[in-house]
Order: C-alpha cells, then structure tokens, then sequence
C-alpha cells in the first residue's frame, strides 16, 4: 500500500491551516466500506469547519472534506454494497450520515435524523487519501465522468435538489432567483432549473462569471451591487410582478433584497448564511405578500439516485454536470481552502490524490 496521509484540524489549529500527518488506513467494520480516495472537492462547510464553528463543538481532531470518490478498496465482514457498486471498483460518496433506525430515517427523511452529520465535519471526511464510510452512501459514478467530476457531484446537486424540488416545489415556468450563480451550490442550480423548465435569474460578483452562468442555462444574470437596486432589477425582469422562487444562501447581506423581489405568494428557500447568519426584516413584507419561508439542510439521499437515472437518460447530452474551477493535487489541500475562500473562481475546488 502506498502512503496514506490525511489532513487534521486540530484544537490548536482550529482556527488556521490544517495539517498534514500520516496514517494507517483501519480496517471497515461490518456495514462501512474504505475508498481510496482520488479525487475530493471542498465546500464552504470546510471552510467553517477550519475556522470553528461558535456554539458547536467539533469532534476535534478532524479530517474536512465533505466530498470524495475513488475505489472501493475493503469492505466489512458481510457488508453488501449498493446497485452498481462493486468492490474494487470506483464509486462516489453521498455525505450525509444518519442512523438509519429513527422514525425520520425509516420513512427516509435522513436528514431530519436526530444524529444527522455531515462527512467531513461529524466525521473524518475525504482530504485524505483513504476515508471509511457506510456502504450504504457509496453510489455509482456516471459514465465517462472522471473522479473530480463526481467528487465535485453529491453535495451541492442534491443541496440544489432539495431546495428547488421538495421544498420550492418549482412548477414548469416558473422564475427563481439564484444568489451566487458562480458558487458550486449555484452553477448546480442554474442547471437544475433549465432542466425542470423554470427560468433562472444569477447574481454573480464580477462580470466575468456572467458568461459562464448563460452557458449554464441562466436567463438573465445581475452582478451584484446595491441591494435596492438589484431588487428593483428583478422586479423590471419579471414585469413588476417578482420571482416564484429565491434560491437564498447568502445570508444577512441580501435577505432584504431577497424579500423584495419575490412575488406575491412567492417562495424563499435558504441553505446557508455565507454573509451572515443574524439579520431584520419587516414583517409587513413577509405576510402582506404572503410569502412562505423553507429552511433547507442537504436533502435526501434517495434523490442523489434520482439525479443519477437522469443523467443515465441522457448520456450523451447530459442535463446537468459538475462544473469544476481549478483542481489541486491533495498535497496542496490548504492552498485550495484559500482558493476557495477568495471566492473568485466559478463552480467547485477540487483536489486530486495523484
């Protein structure tokens, strides 16, 4: 077996680089799987997991990393492994871990699991390259992609997913508008909206990653500035009347604008906080308009297999795909955390176990 190493953030340096140290990969238990990780791609939840968490105690030391996909090197006595998953074969990792027992889980609401977790910041995660995971979160990789293309798949796509699908319930000709179009989780849902026939307006922050969102299907894109005036931007696109859906997972900085741009009997759905997790607003707004408010945390597991069996629909003219900024060997995992913290790249950070 060649080195295996890992990097750790540790009580010391939660609040720095984390660094790397060598390891001996364990051997599965009954029901986990070990992949040889190579490929593995970050997400803002690293970022947080490296700066710490106020009011949430890491399982310090921790392995980040969220995403992954590689080969299915050992499995635990007896462990049966997913449809079109085969030991010694590749295969990508969905990252959210529940228990499987509780009424959520049996129902297969797994991220309402009391215990539900994230790989990566429950439990040591992918900037490895080995990691132990439930079989049961291994998934095919579709074909043709390589490994970076489906570590950067699971997390973002099935967080779009949720948003939009389950929670927005998006109906064909319907307007959303995507906060952050360049960001993984919003390249993912500009995407998602074309192919379910909405019709997606991206914020971005620069006028060069406005092209890229027309590529991915974005009606029209804004750059971001003002926040008054960009509500008032998406009300002239839409005729005064407002978007059906904002896909909200900036935060503080734009909850207001979001508010107003939505339409009468709208839907705001939000993820994340980026820019802020505290923030005010009228509440005159939010009932006179009668708007409806969804919290949304990663989504089911059995919908990251829906959006497989579209893509295997339609393999030569894939609906949707991974769209990946910059790959990094794994060596230089810290450089990609500050990569991605600059935020001035398009879709997702990457690195490859060479």
């Amino acid at each position: 077996m060649s080195e295996a190493f890992r990097f750790r953030v540790t009580q010391h340096g939660a609040v720095g680089t984390p660094t790397r140290e060598a390891f001996v990969p364990a051997d599965p238990e009954p029901g986990w799987a070990r992949i040889a990780v190579k490929a593995m791609a970050l997400n803002r939840l690293d970022l947080w997991t490296t700066e710490g968490i106020p009011g949430f105690a890491l399982p310090l030391p921790l392995t980040p990393g969220c995403d992954g996909a590689g080969f299915v090197e050992a499995v635990g006595q007896g462990t049966r492994l997913p449809q079109g998953v085969e030991l010694g074969g590749s295969a990508m990792i969905a990252p959210g871990l529940s228990c499987g027992l509780c009424p959520a889980c049996l129902r297969g609401d797994d991220m309402l699991c009391p215990s539900y977790g994230i790989l990566g910041h429950a439990c040591d995660g992918t900037a490895a390259t080995h990691v132990l995971v439930p079989a049961a979160n291994l998934l095919p990789i579709p074909g043709n992609w390589s490994f970076e293309q489906a570590a950067a798949f699971p997390l973002v796509f099935l967080t779009a997913w949720e948003m939009l699908v389950p929670k927005a319930a998006l109906r064909p000709g319907e307007t959303v508008l995507v906060w952050g179009g360049g960001s993984g989780v919003g390249s993912a849902a500009l995407q998602l909206v074309k192919a379910l026939g909405g019709t997606a307006i991206a914020v971005v922050g620069s006028e060069a990653k406005a092209i890229r969102c027309w590529e991915l299907g974005a009606e029209h894109v804004l750059v971001r500035g003002e926040m008054k005036a960009l509500a008032g931007k998406v009300r002239d696109l839409t005729g005064k009347r407002g978007v059906d859906v904002v896909f909200e997972h900036t935060g503080a900085a734009t909850w207001g604008a979001s508010l107003s741009a939505c339409a009468r009997g709208g839907r705001i759905v939000t993820c994340g906080a980026t820019t802020g997790r505290e923030t005010s607003f009228d509440l005159r707004a939010l009932f006179a308009k009668q708007i409806q408010i969804r919290g949304s945390y990663m989504g089911r597991r059995e919908h990251l297999w829906t959006l497989i069996s579209l893509l295997a629909q339609r393999p030569a003219n894939p609906p949707f795909r991974p769209v990946l900024d910059r790959v990094f060997d794994l060596a230089d995992y810290p450089a990609a955390q500050c990569h991605l913290e600059a935020g001035q790249g398009f879709g997702k950070v990457v690195c490859r176990v060479p």
